[in-house]
Order: structure tokens, then sequence, then C-alpha cells
């Protein structure tokens, strides 16, 4: 009924039409950030020059500039007669006591939209962050959980699905294609302008096979000159640096953007409890010893050059980025197997073009074009025989460190072909179509240096991933809806032969394709105060194997060749609003429903024994939750926000192939953490003793309730593995100088010193301190 009534509603709708202009003030300088609406509901700023652009529906409409420090200014237009109206601002005399703007930013406005989706603020934070990993780990049903220190391996999951159930995404492009080796943890965050984070349904345009959601990291792209670069410094032998920068030729429009990040730690934290043999007493006893062999490297280069803003193109940028990452491996899956040689090493390089036009060949279609090509190089370097222990010592082994057997230097060389078509059609202001076509293409040659025994192989891997979507705004904008379908074609062609009675692979040689198809809907209807909104969304999801889960990661992960795509039916409802109770005050609000029936689902199996692990699918597993978030803020000096999430996985599966009863029926899933919160609190004062000064003071606080490492079906109450509840506390002070050209933070992660956990026991570091100089030159 609501396609029916949109399109309906299409038939008859108006045409639309662009005004553009400039906004300055009496003596003609550019007036910056002005804001230029047409009504509640449309509106847009200008840039650094005073320019702006907006779309105007057919007829005349009345204009509304305004500026802080100006006097408001109104003009009655209409874009098919006037496509440019100028403005000139006279400054305003008049004091006033209190001056409220309320103006929604674009994370703002994803927030409000029909789909379940999150965007925390990066640029708050750009002085004392360090990594992406811990602004999302903060957001309300997100968790992130890490095996160790810097540099280490992480699973992030959004209500309840994780690890490869989520996609990573740079300006709407796999993040992937940067190198294996390059992840939210290790991304500068310097160039980032803002996260997406959408949960459970995602977006057609993504061109994304994710069942639990995606993250879409979103870059800077300012048209103006500028150098943003930090420095900081911290425990464990910690060093990060980042760079980026802009380089505008006002002559030719040519824009350049170097981009540089540079990771290292020793890692070399206390690790509590950990068994050594006392050769006195001749038994094993429990001490503390630090981490002696995970020290971590990376770097990321990137130059990009293009125009912008030209009658031809919008955007046509040309990049090209190198990374690498050195990993030392101290453990296995499990805190209790050490080791003290092998390590993994990564190399990429990667090429791209993108190219984005407005009003092609039609008015309303957009279109944007992106293809890139990356070699990808990974080594595995495992070649000692040898047992370690946590003291360094060690003694001789029959076998390899990770994987039980002949030593190995394996190499994977795995290039990536990407191409990516998006074609957007605007009927007009309320209804529009997009169409989007993503190709990745991955292949996987594996050779080995030392193992004679080793049969090279050659993989391939491809999706073709095809999303169509239809969008209405109704009722002066407050209804919006969203409906998709999405495509997804998967080509596998296996050439490795090992271990076949672990990986499968004498069951699936040769080339197959597959077909599958998804589908869902997002809907949000706004009260006009804005002080509340409904939504709801659903997807009938679908995700295929990553080439990790199929092929392995060639140290502690074998591959399966078996795997199922998963499948799911994703709900979202939930009701936000933000109310302002006083001048100066505002309190936003959102509690968000979540449900996930997910068949053959794909979780990783441990081995306690050997420390390896394997892909393997769980026939079906049930997911519903709770979610909620309050955000508190007074003027510019105080902001808190409190989020928790409760999430209940079980296993649904309850048959053995032979009719058996499983003792883990509605067992919920273990290694998993099921109750969480956040809180973060926010002091900020300006001009404290310096002029142009500001002074920020932060405090994080987290919780993670206590869940088992094994399924609650098997053993006694008593004996289970079970990772204890856990706090956690950080501060953070930053001081900046010169209206924040100028920064510098120090921050104490970890304050109590308590011994923190995430996957299967390994211990995360204790208090650590970090030092973090930061210099924006505009």
């Amino acid at each position: 009924m609501m396609l029916l009534a949109g399109l309906l509603y299409l038939l008859d709708a108006a045409s639309q039409g662009t005004v553009r202009g400039t906004v300055r003030d009496a003596a003609g300088r550019p007036v910056v950030a002005a804001t230029v609406a047409a009504g509640a509901q449309r509106g847009t700023s200008t840039d650094d020059r005073g320019a702006y652009a907006l779309e105007l529906p057919a007829g005349r409409t009345t204009l509304t500039v305004s500026s802080v420090g100006y006097k408001t200014v109104k003009a009655e237009v209409d874009a098919a007669r006037t496509p440019t109206q100028n403005f000139v601002l006279e400054e305003d005399a008049v004091t006033l006591n209190v001056v409220e703007v309320y103006a929604k930013s674009p994370a703002q406005r994803l927030r409000e939209s029909a789909f379940a989706a999150a965007a925390p603020d990066v640029k708050a934070q750009l002085s004392q962050l360090h990594d992406l990993n811990t602004l999302v780990g903060r957001t309300a049903g997100v968790k992130v959980r890490e095996e160790g220190g810097v540099g280490s391996d992480f699973e992030l999951s959004i209500n309840g699905l994780s690890g490869n159930s989520i996609r990573y995404f740079m300006d709407g492009l796999p993040l992937a294609t940067k190198g294996s080796g390059v992840s939210p943890a290790n991304l500068p965050v310097n160039l980032i302008e803002r996260v997406e984070i959408y949960k459970g349904v995602v977006p057609a345009y993504l061109g994304a096979d994710a069942l639990g959601g995606a993250i879409n990291i979103i870059t800077r792209r300012e048209q103006r000159n500028y150098l943003d670069a930090s420095y900081g410094i911290g425990s464990f032998h910690t060093h990060k640096a980042d760079l980026f920068a802009q380089v505008v030729d006002r002559r030719t429009g040519i824009i350049v953007r170097p981009v540089a990040g540079f990771n290292f730690s020793k890692n070399d934290y206390l690790v509590r409890g950990v068994e050594l043999w006392d050769e006195a007493a001749q038994e094993f006893r429990l001490t503390d010893r630090r981490r002696f062999h995970d020290d971590y490297l990376s770097a990321l280069m990137q130059l990009e050059a293009g125009v912008s803003r030209r009658t031809w193109a919008d955007e046509l940028f040309v990049s090209a980025s190198y990374s690498t990452t050195r990993k030392q491996l101290q453990t296995g899956a499990m805190q209790t197997i050490v080791y003290g040689a092998a390590e993994r090493q990564t190399e990429a390089w990667n090429i791209a073009a993108r190219y984005a036009k407005k009003a092609l060949f039609l008015p309303g279609l957009n279109a944007s074009l992106s293809a890139s090509h990356t070699w990808d190089h990974a080594q595995t370097i495992d070649t000692t025989f040898r047992k370690y222990r946590w003291d360094g010592s060690y003694i001789e082994s029959a076998r390899s460190e990770i994987m039980g057997r002949d030593r190995m230097h394996r190499h994977y060389r795995r290039p990536m072909t990407l191409v990516r078509l998006g074609l957007d059609y605007h009927f007009n202001l309320h209804h529009s179509l997009n169409l989007n076509y993503l190709m990745n293409r991955t292949g996987n040659r594996r050779t080995d240096d030392v193992d004679s025994d080793f049969a090279p192989s050659d993989d391939i891997f491809a999706k073709h991933t095809l999303g169509l979507s239809y969008s209405q705004l109704l009722v002066e904008d407050r209804w919006q809806n969203t409906f998709f379908v999405k495509n997804y074609t998967n080509y596998l062609k296996v050439g490795q032969q090992e271990l076949p009675w672990i990986t499968g692979s004498g069951e699936v040689q040769g080339p197959s394709t597959k077909n599958h198809t998804g589908y869902g809907l997002a809907t949000r209807y706004a009260f006009p105060s804005d002080a509340f909104a409904v939504k709801a969304s659903y997807e009938h999801s679908l995700r295929l194997p990553m080439s990790r889960e199929l092929l392995g990661n060639g140290t502690t992960v074998y591959a399966n060749l078996r795997l199922r795509p998963e499948n799911s039916h994703n709900i979202n409802l939930g009701f936000f609003g933000a109310l302002r109770p006083a001048p100066g005050h505002r309190l936003d609000y959102e509690l968000n429903a979540f449900y996930r029936d997910v068949k053959d689902y794909i979780r990783l199996v441990v081995s306690e024994t050997e420390g390896t692990s394997q892909y393997d699918n769980v026939p079906g597993v049930g997911i519903r939750g709770l979610e909620g978030e309050l955000r508190y803020a007074y003027a510019d000096l105080l902001q808190v926000v409190a989020n928790g999430s409760w999430e209940d996985a079980r296993s649904m599966t309850r048959y053995y192939p032979d009719g058996k009863e499983m003792i883990t029926y509605r067992n919920r899933i273990p290694n998993r953490p099921w109750l969480f919160a956040h809180v973060e609190a926010t002091l900020k004062r300006r001009d404290v003793l310096i002029p142009r000064s500001t002074v920020r003071l932060t405090y994080n606080f987290d919780f993670v309730r206590s869940f088992f490492l094994t399924w609650e079906g098997y053993g006694s109450l008593d004996s289970k593995s079970r990772i204890p509840t856990q706090y956690r506390h950080d501060v953070a002070l930053s001081v900046s100088f010169a209206d924040e050209r100028y920064n510098v933070s120090l921050s104490c992660n970890n304050l109590f010193d308590r011994t923190l956990y995430d996957n299967y026991k390994l211990q995360k570091p204790g208090r650590a301190f970090f030092c973090k100089f930061r210099v924006f030159i505009n």
C-alpha cells in the first residue's frame, strides 16, 4: 500500500530546480557556514567561498538566510525563473544573552533516518582519539573485542552478530581494497569526517552482503587548504603518527590529498596469573610475566589527486596507496599456548579511480563509478620447532609453533579487483530510485618457501552484488520509506587440496556458481515537534562466506570449503526524539528492539588443545535484544552519553542428524558478551586563562556482564570457564590553543589497572598512558 501510494503521488508530483548563489557581508567578504533554509525541513550552508546550492520544488519559495552576528534576510525565489540568488548580510548590532542554533548535521540526519543507524562524533574527539575502534566500540549495540594490545586481532559485533557478518567500507567501497593489513584499528583518524553504523538492515547502495550490519567510514572532503598532523607516545613502547593534508591549486582547480599513518608498539604489558614451572618446587605455579614477542608495526601511505565542481564532473580522482604490517605472534587462541618466534606480515599496493556527476544526461540522474585493484601479499612465518614458556625460555620440539606440523613460510598473494557503479534518479524532492552494482574478484595463490610437501594452489573467489532501492518522502518529509532488493552471485574456484579431512578440499574441487536474493524495507515517521519519532526496518539478508572463512588465515584458522552462506530475517523497531526542557539544555533519547533469525550461522570454533580454530555453520541461531541511549547536553559546556545493550543469542538447533536432542538446544551462544553498557561525560570550557583556548575533560566507563566461554549445557556449573564481570574506567584531558590549531592531550586507559579479557581469557593491557600532540593548520 505504501508503494502504491508513493507511485500515485509520484505521478502528480511537481518538477524541481536548483537555486545557487553566494552570501557575503557588506564589505564583500564571503560569509562561511551561513544557513540557507526553505522551511523547516530543507536547507544547506555556505562553503568557504560563501557559495550555496539548494534544490527547491517548482513555484515560488521563500529562502531565509541567517548567520551568527548578522541580521536574518529573506527573499522569494522561483527556481525555474531565477536559478541564481545572491545575498548580502548586515552585521547585527544587537547583543543577545542567549543564542541557540539547532541545525541537523549529516550524522544527526542519519540517526533520524528510517534505518537503525548510529553516527558517533569523530570531529569532537580527534585530539584525544587513538584509533577508530575505540570510538565505534562506545556506540549502543556495538561491542569491539580485542585479543590483546595495539595491532591485535579484533572482533566487532552489532546487535549480537559479529566478525565477518559486519562489513567495513570507506566512502562506500570495501575497506579491504587498502590491503588485508588495514582495519579501523590502524586507519589514520585524521582523515575521517564521520562514521556511519548500520545495524542489521543495510542500504542497497553499499552493495554489501552484510548479515549483521555495516560500517561506512566517510573521509573529509573540504574545499580548502589544510594540514592535520599528530604524533602520540604511550605505554608499552607505543608510538603513533598520522598526517592528512589537502592542497587546492586555485588556478587549475587540482586537489591533492596526501595521507600517512604509522603505528608501532612492543605490547610488552604484564600478563597476570600465567603458569610457569618452578624448578625448586618441582611444580607449576601461577606468576606474572610480560609479553615478550608481540611487536607490531603498521604503515599506510596514500596520495590522491583530482578535480571537482567541473561542468563535466562533480568529482574525478585517482589515488595510489601502500600499506604494510609486521606482527609478532605471542599466543594462540588460548593464553596457555605461547609462541616465541612465529610472525605474520602483510604488504599491499592499491590504485583506484572514482568519478561522480550530477544531472548526467538528464536532470535528476546522478552517477558514480569507482574502480580499484589491489596487490595484496601476506606471509606467515612458522619455522621454529620450539615450545615456549611465559618467561621466554623454551624446549626443543618435534613440531612447529602454530600449526603443530612441519616448518612453513607460507605466502598468500590475493589480488583484488573491484568495480562499483551507482545510479540515482530523483523524480523530484520526494521520490528517488537507486541502482548499485558491485563486482569483487579476489584471488588466493598459495606457495611455501620451506615446506617441500606443500602443494601450491590458486583459488578464485568472486562476488557480484546488484541492489535496487526506491525511496520516498511524504507528509512534509516526516514520513520516510525505503524499499529494496539485492541479488548476489557467488563464484568459487578451489585449487587447494591441503588437509582434506579438515578443510573439505576433496569435496569442493573446481569452479561453482551460486545465486541468492535478499530484500527489505525501512520506514520512519517523525511528529512535527521533533520530540517523538518511530522507525522500523526489515531485511531478509544473506552473507556469502569471506575468503578468510573459506580459505583460512594461514596461521591459527584452518580453511573450511564446506561452508554455506548465512541467511537471516532481521527486524528492528524503535523510537527516538529530542527534548529541550530549558534554554541551553537538550536531551536526546533512543530505544531500539531487534530480532535476528539466522540460519547456517558461521561461527569460529576454537580448539583449546591445539590453539587453532576453524569457521563452521551452526544450523540455527535466534537473537533478540534491546539497546538504548540517552544524550544530554548543556550549551557548549557539558555532554553526557549513556547507553546499554542486552542481547540474547541462542542455538535453535534441536536435533542431531540421528534424531537425538542436542544438549545445547536453546543454550546461549558461548564466548559472547550479552549485557554491556557505556557512559561518557565531557566537560568543556573555552578561554580558560588563555584567549582562544579550549579545555576538555572526558571520562569513560565500560561495563560487561560475565559470560561463559563454552556451552551452558556442558559440565557442571562450578567447573565452567567464564569471563568475569568487568569494569573499566578511562580518563582524558585535552587542551587546544589558537582556536584548536594546536592541541595536546593526555589519557589514561584502565585507570584502576584491572585485569580485563575479551576472547577466551586473552588478557588485554593494564593501566596505560598516552600523550598526543596534534596540529591543524587551515
